[in-house]
């Protein structure tokens, strides 16, 4: 297959990328600046039609993870660029793709988990979960990214490819042994005693192993007959405490200093970040997967962390054997 991934050179992108090249496909990443990569990269500024476009033409899949990193503070000049990001890029590769002679097979489109409301009465599905934005007592930048989570899903169903099968990924946060990634970054804070619970730690984590994740979107691509909003996570979230408790374990750390509600907002302004990413309850489930057979290697969040502690041992392991030959 032919496989394009408009804004994938972040970790996600780069995992989707590394797996379908290593399974024979052939992969093209579109990016605003050219990097050294074994797959090819073609340029676009993710607004405006170009010679990209002719990418699609004739692609089996596009897979479209184009957006601004939501890691900041949300000031006015970020919320437009996390809006705009999203927005125009959906919409110049609808435009792409309408003006394609042979349609993308299937689209893939990058929508998040955090358009559900924050709540603790039960589960959000695809299919009785609440999507946010009403919620009471909650803070109004909670607001926004529900806003924008419904605008981008909005531009994707605006895009007018009658011969082209969409598919929204409400997808949590991604979990691999890469640098830089979520895990990464809670590993750190676990390690420096910090990874105790945030706030009361009754909200939930939703979470997904990269395998999995990989496994999804080839899922996806095969299964003809899904289309619509589907929820990529893991079948079992789990509060925040119980989260970093096993996190905590299976990295061989004791104790995790616990951050209250104001210790973690005033260290959000320090490091430039939102609470919401902490704080907002996410208890995402897979509803339509699971109904239609697929079976997860890692549903429950021990057994994810395991292996990728191992894949880290592993990767470290190598690196200092290849320092040692060269």
């Amino acid at each position: 297959m032919k496989i394009v991934i408009p804004g994938g050179s972040g970790q996600v992108g780069t995992i989707l990328a590394r797996a379908f090249l290593k399974d024979g496909h052939e992969v093209v990443v579109l990016n605003r600046h050219q990097s050294s990569q074994p797959w090819r990269t073609v340029l676009w500024d993710g607004v405006t039609l170009g010679d990209w476009a002719k990418e699609l033409d004739g692609c089996d899949v596009v897979i479209n993870l184009a957006g601004r990193s939501v890691n900041c503070r949300y000031n006015a000049a970020n919320r437009k660029e996390i809006l705009d990001s999203r927005v125009k890029s959906t919409q110049v590769v609808g435009q792409a793709s309408a003006l394609a002679e042979r349609q993308p097979r299937v689209w893939l489109q990058m929508s998040t988990a955090t358009i559900y409301a924050h709540r603790y009465d039960a589960p959000n599905d695809e299919m009785t979960g609440l999507i946010g934005g009403t919620e009471p007592d909650v803070p109004e930048t909670w607001r926004f990214s529900i806003d924008v989570a419904q605008a981008w899903e909005r531009t994707f169903h605006e895009a007018q490819v009658d011969r082209t099968r969409k598919i929204a990924l409400r997808t949590a946060m991604v979990m691999s042994p890469d640098a830089g990634g979520v895990f990464d970054t809670l590993l750190k804070l676990v390690k420096m005693g910090l990874g105790g619970k945030a706030g009361d730690g009754r909200q939930f984590v939703s979470w997904i192993h990269h395998e999995d994740f990989v496994r999804a979107i080839v899922w996806l691509i095969e299964h003809e007959d899904v289309s619509g909003a589907v929820n990529l996570a893991a079948p079992n979230p789990l509060p925040n405490a119980e989260f970093m408790r096993e996190l905590r374990k299976a990295s061989g750390v004791p104790f995790g200093l616990p951050a209250t509600k104001w210790m973690l907002e005033l260290g959000a302004i320090f490091m430039q970040t939102e609470t919401e990413l902490i704080l907002k309850n996410r208890r995402v489930v897979p509803g339509r997967m699971l109904e239609q057979g697929f079976l997860f290697r890692f549903p429950f969040w021990r057994n994810a962390v395991e292996d990728i502690l191992d894949h880290r041992n592993k990767q470290v392991i190598n690196s200092a054997n290849l320092k040692e030959t060269v």
